[in-house]
């Protein structure tokens, strides 16, 4: 019987497997999930005068003439361009022959302009849409169009951030519960750490593996994974498949396996979390941690 399954005094596997899907959470949204806004504010800063001298663009009607003379005497300000059309390229190619296939590229990089770059750089500005706002003033201040658009740039960080997110919540958990036990844990663990803190000897495949958290019981380890599925996905099967080797290769060496997973995600994919299930001892969701099954389980 599943190791789990004793501790938790439940009939059988089949119970414990339907106790662990019909409790995941649909979202673990927080406060800091939305916006970094250390990040963005951290981006507008370096090019924050740059974006100021390009506010003297708003409102020209010869747009192209002044963003020239304006590139000629202040070259810096091309710095701000990647922001201003949404990239983080420091350089772009531009298809200005599609039946030839010739590409023009356009670099943000500082450097000493010659008059035909700057007019170039001033040409871009102009086509890529930026001289069109400017000139009709739908913008007022470029530091606060960038802005936004670095909180939309940042947007796509959501998806990593519920990573971080479930790593928080798991830590909360493990952090009261080695407190409570006498015992010792480790945030993104590897081999060297372990062996430099601890002093105790782990073999990996491989050497920049990182373990989301390691307990040490006196000289007894326990590895833990987490992760948060909100939707399904191909990545949810191949984890699980990862997991069922790393499970098997920690326990080779004497070390216990947790994963602890959780999301909506997992209700259309519960095929390869089985199979995992099936071959380890120890799979947890966030209403178990709640339940204190963590402290059960290291102090068994």
């Amino acid at each position: 019987m599943n190791k789990l399954c004793k501790l938790l005094n439940l009939k059988n596997e089949d119970e414990l497997f339907v106790k662990i899907t019909q409790s995941f959470k649909e979202k673990i949204t927080q406060w800091d999930y939305f916006v970094n806004w250390a990040k963005v504010f951290g981006n507008i800063e370096p090019i924050e005068k740059e974006l100021n001298l390009l506010n003297y663009l708003i409102g020209k009607e010869d747009i192209e003439t002044e963003a020239y003379q304006l590139i000629k005497q202040y070259p810096q300000v091309i710095k701000a361009f990647p922001t201003l059309i949404a990239v983080r390229e420091k350089s772009v190619d531009i298809l200005t022959d599609s039946k030839n296939f010739i590409y023009k590229k356009y670099s943000f990089t500082n450097g000493k302009l010659s008059d035909e770059e700057c007019k170039e750089l001033a040409y871009f500005l102009v086509n890529c849409g930026i001289g069109e706002i400017l000139k009709d003033k739908k913008v007022k201040n470029l530091v606060d169009y960038a802005t936004g658009v670095e909180v939309g740039l940042d947007s796509n960080g959501r998806k990593n951030r519920g990573g971080i997110l479930m790593e928080s919540l798991v830590e909360e958990f493990v952090a009261d519960t080695c407190n409570n036990l006498g015992f010792k844990y480790m945030r993104q663990a590897n081999a060297k750490k372990i062996k430099a803190q601890w002093n105790i000897d782990v073999v990996v495949d491989k050497s920049s593996r990182n373990l989301d958290f390691a307990i040490n019981n006196k000289g007894k380890l326990f590895f833990i994974e987490c992760n948060f599925y909100g939707g399904g996905g191909s990545k949810l099967k191949s984890t699980a498949t990862e997991y069922i080797e790393m499970n098997r290769y920690w326990n080779k060496q004497g070390i216990e396996f947790i994963w602890i997973t959780d999301g909506a995600g997992w209700k259309s994919t519960l095929k390869p979390l089985r199979e995992y299930f099936d071959k380890a001892d120890y799979l947890l969701n966030l209403e178990m941690l709640k339940e204190q099954v963590l402290i059960k389980i290291l102090n068994k």
